[in-house]
């Protein structure tokens, strides 16, 4: 039996030497073949381990079914989730299908994984990550001149956790530039960057703000628990 849409099509009733429907020649008797999985469970069987979201591309090719049918059930999972309000929720983010708690229930989360201790940003690194995801791809030299302070440290603190990383050198100057990860995205739970919301607007432009701020602004050693005050 084949079946599929677009063209695609997955035999999955090749006989083995027994001739038993799902066994195939060097599978050991009884083994079930993956596309002859209920598609369903079979999902939420992989999700449940992925580290990090899973393209419906990838799971239809792990699953050994048409891609179609894979975004499907995905939406249709995901809807299920909701209408039944399950404390969990199936969401497409930065590309790709994962599960996460629910936002109803994120009081409940937080007290377990934190269990009184703090594990967010700081207030500067979060301030910091908001100018390079509004102005990326951004030099340090741009960022500290927006926020008026050297964020060297800082900027340190994002790339070593993954939120942000370099997208080559500024032509004019040679400066590294930073934007932020797919990561950001997974973390901020953003389909893409034209998700966030509108505060652009809001920022001042770096050039009228810049002035005698170079790139070689002096590098700090300091931490994301706060910044040093730039040089003027």
């Amino acid at each position: 039996m084949s079946g599929g849409a677009g063209g695609e099509a997955y035999d999955i009733t090749e006989t083995g030497a027994g001739g038993t429907p799902g066994e195939r020649p060097g599978v050991p008797a009884g083994t079930l073949v993956v596309a002859e999985l209920e598609l369903k469970p079979a999902l939420e069987a992989v999700l449940m381990v992925v580290d990090e979201p899973a393209t419906e591309e990838h799971l239809a090719r792990v699953l050994q079914r048409p891609r179609r049918a894979v975004a499907l059930a995905l939406r249709e999972l995901s809807d299920d989730y909701t209408r039944q309000g399950r404390g969990f929720d199936l969401r497409l983010v930065a590309g790709g299908w994962r599960f996460y708690s629910r936002a109803a229930y994120a009081d409940a989360v937080e007290s377990f994984v934190l269990d009184g201790q703090q594990a967010r940003l700081t207030q500067a690194a979060l301030e910091t990550l908001a100018v390079v995801a509004y102005r990326q791809p951004v030099s340090r030299s741009r960022v500290s001149a927006v926020r008026g302070v050297n964020c060297d440290g800082v900027m340190r603190t994002l790339l070593q956790r993954g939120l942000v990383e370099e997208a080559g050198t500024e032509p004019e100057t040679g400066a590294i530039l930073y934007r932020t990860t797919n990561y950001f995205l997974e973390r901020m739970g953003l389909r893409g960057l034209d998700e966030l919301p509108e505060l652009a607007p809001f920022l001042p432009e770096a050039d009228a703000v810049e002035g005698d701020s170079p790139e070689g602004i002096p590098s700090f050693d300091v931490d994301d628990s706060g910044d040093s005050q730039t040089d003027h």
